[in-house]
């Protein structure tokens, strides 16, 4: 099949230095939570984009010298030669399916602390750390100096002989060649500071000596920040790092162009649109000859071609879609489009990193599941036999199981009690911001048309006996979760005693399904990921007078590990709702609020007419236990096994329920034990 026209521009090939791309996919740099403590588990995460039809792939960020550690962050090192092994099992992969591979070598500076090394950190002067651990960075001298170049060359030299076609210098992200480029922050009186030109004398050094130690083999990018930050209109400021940019044009072989604002390059579908960074990176294509690659969370091809027509960037660099659809240059180039799963911007991947956990996505549930699981995003095993399989209940877990059970080859049926298929999805996919995030629900709904046999049965809630009449075979349970009105939760190990009045008491439920309060509202955010603060915003959009309680030291205290935080805390303060941290409530009577100090138990009374409960839900798993005791009792009609999934067994994130969805088919007929299907991954012995 011949590409469309339309999109033939994605592949062409582009040259980059001595080394070539295959096409323009390019998958920047980018943390999966394995580094070297998962070196086979990251190896098949990278080997599998490759296999999608990716042109580069690159690493995450690898630290070039124990000066740069970052634990309990899971980088990637390249300290010394026994690193170079552990990197050539991902090379190899990535090279068997013709994609270059990249490495981003990292010089830490003030952001690391240096807990396992115990080395002292350097940067261009003494000045805290950036994560406000207690520790700070010593000045270099112009012999540590010296001695950093050495490492970076050393390294370089390392990657090239682990079979790396694109080595990094690393200039952006506050870290330390950031940081030497910086007006504010580099107050050196020596030769590496001051001046425009002082202030870039060392990565360019960097540039230099890397293009010498390893340039005749291997391309030589930089990965830097253009813009000095947004102005107070929003739009970017091209001052000091532009005119850095035009100096240095020419030096590298390939520049990797991002912003100031990680908020922004990071930004949630809530708060960031895709392609919103063309206005700060697309100054950089007119300024050099070399090929420039960046990011904007693309997942449309018409949006890609776009950008290279226009002349914004020659490679398009994606870090979240290629984590959501590995396959996605493949689909494009086969004609599939309508086979991608759309990144939705959640940015529940990047908890991978921030939590110090391997990575999970919403949209595919096998990431990070290649080599300990065996799974493949785009492949799965034949059914294990002729049986059919009920699943009731159309939320992501039940979608998904429907799905991928669909893809085995069983006949499958989905029960869904209402009108609309998507459960949660469809629910908050409606609140402030989170449109996106329907993908979910519409890329399974798409495959199901490919899928005669599964069928989909809507405003049909199942019973007990109307289970026993289908016959099911296997039978899954995936009926959901509804949120407590009661305040059960964190701050309340117990129910509410007295529980508030019913006429007030609300629930993200209730505002989901169009029930909204009259008057002024508390929203009491004992969940603290997102929903509280979308609720008040959502109150806020409707009229309401919101006051917004948390025991967390954040408004929406978990968004701190999706980078959302700061935008939130924006987002609700322009929307005049009243943020109160370190408080939970702990009684509510139709006209006061009562919350108490989580430090010191001191009480303060809030006069509010409503409140919305955002605390835990309640899994729906009694058809469950109903379902569980007939096949124990041998009932006739009962199916062969019963299994509840997704928010109904334990409730989650999205992400956990469309994993439940998609381990439930996979395993499904499988003849290992649960002990037997899952390798651990463990750091190649030295």
């Amino acid at each position: 099949m011949s590409v469309d026209a339309r999109y033939k521009i994605l592949f062409e090939p582009v040259d980059i230095g001595p080394v070539t791309a295959k096409n323009r996919f390019y998958q920047v740099p980018h943390c999966t939570g394995m580094g070297w403590l998962r070196p086979n588990m990251v190896a098949d995460v990278r080997a599998t984009k490759a296999d999608g039809g990716w042109g580069v792939v690159c690493t995450e960020y690898c630290s070039i010298h124990p000066t740069s550690d970052d634990v309990p962050f899971p980088t990637h090192t390249l300290w010394d030669d026994d690193d170079i092994r552990a990197h050539r099992v991902m090379t190899d992969k990535v090279h068997e399916h013709g994609a270059l591979a990249g490495v981003e070598l990292w010089i830490g500076g003030s952001s690391s602390p240096n807990f396992l090394s115990r080395e002292a950190p350097m940067d261009v002067v003494s000045m805290p750390n950036w994560n406000a651990d207690p520790y700070q960075s010593r000045a270099m001298t112009k012999s540590d100096i010296r001695d950093l170049r050495g490492w970076h060359r050393d390294a370089a030299l390392r990657a090239k002989d682990a079979g790396f076609d694109i080595v990094y210098v690393y200039a952006t992200h506050h870290y330390l060649l950031s940081n030497f480029l910086n007006p504010t922050l580099n107050t050196r009186g020596d030769e590496y500071g001051g001046s425009q030109e002082n202030r870039m004398r060392l990565v360019r050094e960097i540039i230099e000596d890397t293009k010498d130690a390893v340039g005749d083999s291997c391309a030589v990018a930089v990965r830097f920040a253009i813009d000095d930050g947004g102005g107070q209109d929003g739009a970017p400021v091209h001052a000091d790092r532009m005119e850095m940019f035009e100096a240095m044009a020419e030096l590298p072989d390939l520049w990797d162009i991002n912003v100031e604002n990680y908020a922004l390059e990071m930004g949630a579908s809530r708060f960031v649109a895709e392609g919103s960074l063309e206005a700060h990176v697309s100054k950089a294509k007119s300024m050099t000859s070399k090929p420039v690659v960046s990011v904007g969370r693309f997942t449309s091809p018409d949006t890609m071609v776009g950008q290279v027509k226009r002349g914004v960037m020659d490679l398009i660099g994606a870090a979240r879609p290629s984590i959501a659809d590995p396959f996605l240059p493949k689909k494009i180039e086969e004609g599939r489009q309508e086979d991608i799963r759309e990144c939705i911007g959640c940015n529940i991947c990047y908890t991978g990193d921030s939590r110090h956990y391997p990575t999970r996505c919403t949209q595919n549930p096998t990431f990070g599941e290649e080599w300990r699981r065996g799974w493949h995003p785009e492949k799965i095993a034949s059914k294990g036999s002729d049986s059919m399989v009920l699943v009731v209940g159309g939320g992501p877990a039940g979608l998904e199981a429907a799905r991928a059970l669909g893809q085995r080859g069983y006949d499958v049926m989905l029960a869904e009690a209402t009108r609309e298929l998507g459960g949660r999805v469809s629910a908050e996919s409606a609140l402030p911001g989170l449109a996106e995030w329907a993908r979910v629900r519409d890329y399974r709904l798409g495959q199901f048309n490919k899928l005669p046999n599964v069928e989909t049965y809507r405003e049909s809630e199942m019973t007990l006996e109307n289970i026993l009449e289908v016959g099911a075979d296997h039978v899954a349970i995936a009926t959901g979760a509804t949120w407590r009105r009661d305040g059960f939760g964190h701050t309340h190990e117990v129910a509410m005693d007295p529980l508030p009045p019913p006429e007030n008491t609300f629930t993200p439920d209730d505002i989901m399904a169009g029930r909204m309060p009259a008057g002024s509202v508390l929203v009491s955010d004992d969940d603290r990921f997102y929903m509280g603060g979308v609720i008040a915003e959502k109150l806020a959009e409707n009229g309401n007078d919101v006051t917004y309680l948390t025991p967390g030291s954040l408004a929406s205290y978990w968004t701190f590990y999706t980078d959302e935080h700061d935008l939130v805390y924006e987002r609700l303060t322009e929307a005049g709702v009243q943020i109160i941290l370190n408080r939970g409530l702990l009684s509510f009577d139709g006209a006061q609020a009562v919350t108490g100090c989580v430090y010191t138990g001191a009480q303060e009374t809030v006069n509010v007419d409503n409140v919305v409960l955002v605390t835990c839900r309640e899994p729906r798993d009694a058809l469950f236990h109903e379902l569980q005791q007939a096949v124990d009792d041998g009932v006739e009609g009962a199916p062969k096994t019963v299994q509840c999934i997704g928010d109904a067994n334990a409730p989650a994130i999205i992400a956990a329920a469309v994993f439940a969805g998609h381990k439930y088919a996979r395993e499904l007929d499988c003849d290992k034990r649960p002990d037997e299907r899952v390798k651990v991954d463990r750091v190649l012995a030295r």
